[in-house]
């Protein structure tokens, strides 16, 4: 099946949106507390009071299903699945979601890109390798160093034993490359700076995927500076997917960074649009009934564009790592990378502010022997100062730190900055 066409289905959604809205406040006891009328119209949502995270664990499973069914029962009959967030943001949070659902949703987002989709209607059953954080990986359970039999689910082989790409031995990496090379996959499915410190890798020994067809970047925001490296490395084209373990992949790229979203999934809101035309993403899923998600913030940025019957999206990155430079001045993930477009030599970088609106630029150079081109740097911290309006220095680094879930991070704003600009808004 070919790549669904667009027959202004975002206009017929809200037709799908109401209904499902209706048995929420009738049948959700975390939305009867709320909501205690609704008329069968879309307009209705903007009703609605936003969820979080903290909503979705407070009284679970209880505020979903309800003191009358019983989860242990749906978990030992295989109707359910209990999965969690990797704990980025912040703590993991349990979700209870339907057998089989993650596979069913992320097929849907992969088949909005043409060129997947028709690589799908050949073979429908495509191998893939996942290079991630281990922590990331709910289909293993990394108790001891399992084989890699113990790894293989399905026509997935999960390759990563550690969360610090950047502590691999080379006895590490021939490892994972000879498991993918003996798993022969047809696409890699990666966290990017995992992906990129294995491409660095292969490019090193002279290794080559003679079946890879394309690779999809999830789980952080993919940079520039990961794109170039996969793209030189593998020579297939590297596509952006988007979503959450609670929402699904809601967004697919189409087109040079402008992502598809997946309608039958979710519901999508931008609200609290900057002069930039970017705003927090707010999400309604569709395809969940255990545990529906009602104008949940997901916590990330986007700019949406396009037509209503042909929307796109730019994502912009976490709302979290986003930075003030004045009370009126945010500077996503994105912007801070479009800095980096062209510059040659980096593996990935770190952007810290500092108190004071001061700045320091970590990078990780794609080779030991040297930096980067002396030239280009010095360009990359002309675009970084002119965006931020401060000077900005450059640290090269050996190595950066993952999160706890094993995630990195390209931004650490400085919070302090940000709760004296918003005193200066209230006028304290």
């Amino acid at each position: 099946m070919l790549a669904t066409s667009e027959p202004c289905a975002q206009i017929e959604q809200p037709t799908r949106l109401g209904p499902e809205l209706a048995r929420c406040a009738r049948e959700i006891p975390l939305y009867r507390q709320t909501q205690t009328h609704l008329h069968h119209s879309p307009g209705e949502l903007a009703h609605w009071p936003f969820i979080t995270k903290q909503d979705i664990r407070q009284g679970f499973p209880g505020n979903f299903l309800g003191t009358e069914v019983d989860m242990d029962q749906l978990l030992d009959r295989g109707v359910v699945e209990l999965e969690h967030t990797s704990g980025t943001s912040e703590e993991r949070t349990a979700l209870l979601l339907p057998n089989g659902w993650w596979a069913e949703q992320e097929l849907r987002g992969l088949r909005l890109n043409s060129f997947i989709a028709e690589l799908l209607q050949q073979n429908p059953y495509p191998k893939r390798a996942t290079i991630n954080s281990p922590v990331c990986s709910g289909d293993i359970r990394y108790t001891g160093v399992p084989s890699m039999d113990e790894r293989t689910v399905g026509n997935s082989l999960f390759v990563s034993l550690s969360r610090f790409p950047f502590l691999w031995s080379d006895r590490d990496l021939e490892r994972i490359a000879n498991e993918i090379v003996q798993w022969d996959p047809e696409f890699l499915d990666l966290d990017p700076v995992y992906g990129v410190v294995f491409a660095l890798y292969c490019e090193r020994q002279g290794i080559r995927l003679p079946n890879l067809q394309f690779i999809v970047c999830s789980y952080e925001f993919v940079s520039v500076v990961h794109r170039s490296v996969l793209t030189r490395v593998f020579g297939v084209p590297v596509l952006d997917l988007y979503g959450s373990t609670e929402t699904g992949h809601l967004l697919m790229e189409v087109e040079a960074g402008q992502m598809r979203p997946s309608l039958d999934t979710a519901f999508l809101e931008s609200l609290e649009t900057d002069r930039n035309g970017v705003g927090e993403l707010v999400v309604t899923t569709l395809t969940n009934p255990f545990m529906p998600l009602i104008r949940y913030r997901i916590g990330d940025l986007v700019e949406s564009s396009g037509t209503p019957c042909r929307p796109r999206y730019l994502v912009h990155g976490r709302v979290a790592d986003a930075f003030w430079i004045s009370p009126a001045k945010r500077v996503t993930t994105r912007q801070v990378d479009q800095c980096f477009v062209g510059v040659q030599g980096l593996a990935t970088y770190q952007l810290i502010q500092k108190p004071g609106v001061r700045w320091l630029l970590k990078f990780v150079p794609q080779t030991g022997e040297a930096d980067p081109d002396a030239t280009q740097l010095a360009d990359l911290k002309a675009r970084l100062s002119s965006l931020l309006e401060s000077p900005v220095p450059l640290q090269r680094a050996d190595l950066l730190m993952p999160e706890s879930s094993g995630k990195f991070r390209l931004g650490y704003p400085d919070r302090k900055s940000r709760t004296e600009f918003n005193a200066q808004e209230n006028g304290g």
